[in-house]
């Protein structure tokens, strides 16, 4: 295929994340976006009640159970011309991670506000990850439907909280909590919402124009055409540049549970976020879309289907056309790989896949030799910078009394090490039978330990140590900290780093000043310090 075929099918590309913090309604617009986009039919509910099912991107039995999002999902689908690669993430500040994992894979985000908590510090948080590697952010206002925050309040808190000056492209009629619709700024005519009984398909739309939506809606109306007016005299008008930028967000409101908004959201998706753009290699060199295939590994995740009990890597095309079957190059090992088992994914569905392009999302199933951050290229070399791992700040022991279980038990501790659904610690005074599990959050040590029971069969108990930070070391350093009181010294299993755990800071310092030779190496502590 010519190269400007490669070039034009990345242009038809987007691939974009939703972010929020918990209980914002995530995976509620995530499931909205793809019945807007007809790839299901009916939307479920978080919890599934009334005997719906959950969400498509809630796929696994610990999220349907709690109504949370604990692991990142990729739905892949057209819409309009375009290809669409959706990326839920995980709202809980616990999964840190798996979600700075996601946001290095994508073009732009979706930065989604409950109306009446405006921004949470999750949110906060996942923006600065936004703002450090200049992604364009979206932002949707939703919950509109039930009673919350002024319009006008949002936006100064977006502008003053964020320093990224909001646009709107769509504004409310009606207060929170009495939503009669929206004026869609960019062609000055009022969209009326009805919800469908249940609210399980798409909203019926009713376009007005301005006569009509006044009679409707008097002073609501009148009110909302003020703010517009009140928003263009201020200069908060959508820019396509200083949106790709960075410098400002567009901002939509809108109510997911109900399908209100999510079709304009979806259009703003297409016609605004920006397609793939050559992606920089370790040494900060972009690699043109149009080089040979290259891509790299930005999760792994086993066990989706019980059934198979496979492995996925999930791969982000970074340039040229992926064809299944070929054969590429493992950059960490230089060995060759053959790429015969790829899949698009849809949750946890997949079907087959023969060809992808930048800007894609692909599975690789049974990628046993693949790890987080691996590169894959085809004739000309190619390393994506390496995707660090959090600071953690939780350390529990985790072993199994069940001793004609103990070789199933390694297995699955070594495969959530090799997922980063925990960091696997061990020290040679606790033995390989009782590894140290790290993470940023406790629900971590949940979602490890409920694994093992579900998917290894493997009775398991979770003791939590008193240490809440550690410190990278080298050989010198362990053998004058093993003595130290207060102190632990483990080998991280998935790279060989020798990390210190330390109770508290004070000791931490008193060590310092103690042994001011001792090599005591921050690690990432949050992806925007990067």
């Amino acid at each position: 295929m010519a190269s400007t075929s490669v070039a034009a099918e990345a242009a038809r590309r987007r691939t974009f994340a939703v972010i929020s913090h918990p209980d914002a309604g995530k995976s509620t617009i995530t499931e909205a976006l793809a019945l807007h986009a007809h790839v299901i039919g009916e939307a479920g509910a978080v919890h599934g009640k009334g005997g719906r099912k959950a969400v498509v991107s809630d796929w696994m039995a610990m999220e349907q159970q709690r109504g949370i999002s604990i692991t990142s999902a990729v739905l892949q689908f057209s819409y309009r011309d375009c290809v669409v690669n959706l990326l839920d993430t995980p709202g809980h500040a616990d999964f840190s991670e798996d979600t700075y994992r996601v946001l290095t894979a994508v073009d732009c985000a979706v930065m989604l506000l409950d109306a009446a908590k405006g921004l949470e510090p999750q949110t906060l948080k996942l923006f600065e990850v936004c703002r450090h590697r200049r992604i364009p952010v979206i932002t949707f206002i939703n919950k509109w439907d039930r009673p919350g925050l002024d319009a006008l309040e949002l936006l100064d808190e977006i502008e003053t909280r964020i320093g990224m000056k909001p646009t709107p492209l769509t504004w409310p009629v009606g207060v929170a909590g009495e939503f009669h619709g929206v004026i869609d700024r960019r062609d000055d005519h009022m969209v009326h919402f009805e919800r469908t009984p249940g609210g399980t398909r798409a909203a019926i739309e009713e376009h007005l124009d301005v006569d009509e939506a006044r009679r409707r809606y008097g002073a609501d109306f009148d009110r909302a055409a003020e703010e517009v007016e009140l928003l263009a005299a201020s200069d908060a008008t959508h820019d396509q540049k200083l949106f790709v930028d960075a410098v400002t967000t567009p901002v939509l409101f809108g109510a997911a549970v109900a399908n209100f908004g999510v079709r304009q959201l979806l259009d703003v998706l297409i016609d605004h976020a920006p397609p793939p753009s050559p992606q920089p290699d370790e040494a900060d060199e972009p690699r043109s879309l149009e080089a040979p295939f290259s891509g790299f590994v930005f999760k792994i995740q086993a066990n989706m289907n019980p059934a198979h009990r496979d492995q996925v890597a999930f791969l982000r095309v970074c340039s040229g056309r992926f064809e299944r079957g070929m054969v590429v190059t493992h950059a960490t090992s230089g060995r060759p790989f053959t790429t015969k088992y790829a899949q698009s994914m849809f949750g946890a569905s997949r079907d087959t896949i023969d060809e992808a392009f930048p800007g894609d999302v692909i599975g690789l199933v049974n990628a046993t030799n693949l790890g987080i951050g691996d590169s894959l290229y085809l004739e000309r070399p190619v390393r994506f910078p390496a995707l660090p791992s959090y600071a953690p700040e939780h350390f529990a022991t985790i072993r199994t009394d069940d001793t004609s279980k103990a070789k199933r038990f390694r297995r699955g501790i070594t495969q959530l090490d090799a997922e980063g659904v925990v960091q696997v610690l061990h020290s040679q005074a606790r033995g390989e039978h009782s590894p140290v599990l790290a993470a940023v959050g406790p629900m971590q040590f949940e979602v490890a330990a409920h694994r093992l029971r579900t998917e290894f069969n493997v009775p398991v108990t979770v003791d939590n140590l008193p240490y809440t930070l550690a410190r990278r070391t080298d050989a010198d350093g362990a053998k004058s900290l093993v003595s130290a009181p207060g102190v632990e010294v483990f080998t991280r299993l998935r790279d060989d780093a020798i990390l210190a755990a330390f109770p508290n800071r004070w000791r931490l310092q008193t060590i310092t000043s103690d042994l001011p030779n001792v090599l005591l190496e921050p690690l990432l502590a949050d992806a925007s310090d990067r």
